[in-house]
């Protein structure tokens, strides 16, 4: 395993990725931790960059000869989910478990496969609760009114991660709970239950819902030895979501959540971070049906992950022309060893990816690699580079259809034509449903076997 060294947040510094020492004869193993979404819609490409960031860390990683274990939770108790079901006239876990099913869908589309483990914070309350009574005990909480709120002040190492000063932080919280709180600045832990709150649970406060930070803290924690390797997540979550997730973990726990805070730039839409709030946004689904999902990932990674990523109809073109060329470039080259005069550009393509997990300066390794691979040059080196990016479908033979995909890709096309996006994404679903996944192009669709 060649030295790792991440950017961590807290320090500001490139850290070396030092997993704990692995038993006698054993990998070394990482921990990941990663914020997924929040499911009170369908996510969009900003929301898929994390997914693809750590999903691709973890590949790098078990190249290097690493066990990885990658947990991504899914938040589906939240205020934004109940007013949104509330908008909706739906009961609000039917919702969450709509939108889970949707996530799993269209990130399952990019060909990437899933995390180990994808955690519900509905499915984590007990740890959750135990986690609340360690920090009452602790007397780094205090219940009122069936409101559990965390002492900021209380944490001596308190803004470290955002490196903000206290006074100067806002929980974003608004007005909610405010004439409850000892300090403005504190934030809740446990919520009593509300009128028009169509779920709640058990507690020794009695019946109420976890706060969105104590969610990923308790779900991190119980799949993973803390201090995990890496918590990571976009930069939007740095504060206050993520300094709270390491304050609570060190109240309770007297020691550090995570050794590297690792963290990725926002997609940006004309100078704006993609949000659905602020309703500038790219549904992934769709992004995928029009470009395809190897030229989404290629798009992807064509930027460093913690600087911010234009979204534009030029940049995704500019990745799928990108994956053609690759596809193409590599349908000319033979099966087997590369040969050693390539070498060199494959080693530093990994070293690439250690410093920092720099994907364009990998890119552009590759792109050497290419260029330099003559007649008669093996895939192999290809094959393997491609793999650790998410692209190795790029050269998988070709392989012809059953007609009735090819009869369902077919309906799929003419959905597209009518603008009728609904009607394709299903018939998408249904296609993967029998192993192919549907590509789009200039010259019509493709179908690929499933990886």
């Amino acid at each position: 395993m060649r030295p790792i060294r991440i950017h961590d947040t807290r320090s500001g510094e490139l850290r070396p990725l030092e997993p704990s020492p692995p038993e006698p004869g054993a990998a070394p193993h990482v921990g990941i931790y990663a914020c997924g979404p929040t499911v009170y819609g369908r996510i969009h490409i900003g929301n898929a960059r994390p997914f693809v960031v750590f999903s691709l860390l973890k590949r790098f990683l078990e190249h290097e000869g690493a066990e990885v274990t990658l947990v991504v939770n899914v938040t589906d108790i939240n205020d934004k989910i109940y007013a949104a079901a509330e908008a909706a006239g739906r009961p609000s876990a039917e919702l969450a478990v709509e939108m889970t099913e949707h996530y799993r869908a269209d990130t399952g589309s990019l060909g990437l496969g899933r995390p180990d483990l994808e955690p519900l914070a509905s499915e984590t309350i007990e740890e959750i609760v135990g986690h609340i009574e360690e920090l009452v005990r602790r007397d780094h909480a205090y219940e009122v009114a069936g409101d559990v709120y965390f002492r900021v002040r209380s944490d001596g190492g308190y803004g470290s991660l955002s490196h903000r000063q206290v006074d100067d932080m806002d929980q974003g919280e608004g007005v909610e709970g405010a004439e409850r709180k000892q300090d403005p600045l504190d934030f809740a832990l446990w919520k009593a239950h509300k009128p028009g709150e169509d779920t709640k649970w058990d507690s020794p406060w009695g019946e109420g819902r976890p706060g969105w930070h104590i969610e990923c803290s308790a779900m991190a924690e119980k799949f993973l030895k803390l201090p995990i390797d890496v918590h990571g997540g976009g930069s939007d979550l740095v504060f206050p979501h993520h300094e709270n997730e390491a304050a609570q973990t060190r109240a309770a726990r007297e020691g550090e959540l995570a050794r590297i805070w690792m963290h990725n730039g926002m997609i940006q839409f004309t100078g704006e971070k993609m949000a659905k709030s602020v309703g500038n946004i790219a549904l992934l689904h769709e992004v995928v049906e029009e470009y395809g999902a190897e030229a989404v990932v290629m798009y992807l990674v064509s930027g460093h992950y913690r600087q911010p990523l234009a979204f534009s109809d030029a940049a995704l073109g500019q990745a799928r022309a990108n994956v053609a060329r690759i596809r193409e470039a590599g349908r000319r080259l033979d099966a087997g060893p590369s040969g050693a005069g390539l070498t060199p550009l494959r080693d530093a393509f990994f070293d690439a990816l250690a410093d920092d997990f720099n994907t364009p300066k990998a890119l552009g390794l590759l792109n050497e690699w290419l260029a330099a691979a003559g007649p008669g040059a093996g895939s192999e080196h290809l094959q393997e580079m491609l793999a650790v990016l998410g692209l190795d479908s790029l050269l998988a033979a070709d392989e012809d259809a059953p007609a009735e995909v090819v009869a369902l890709a077919e309906r799929r096309e003419q959905a597209r034509a009518a603008r009728d996006f609904e009607a394709a994404d299903r018939l998408r679903g249904q296609i993967a449903e029998r192993g192919w996944v549907v590509r789009d192009g200039d010259g019509g669709f493709e179908l690929l076997p499933q990886q």
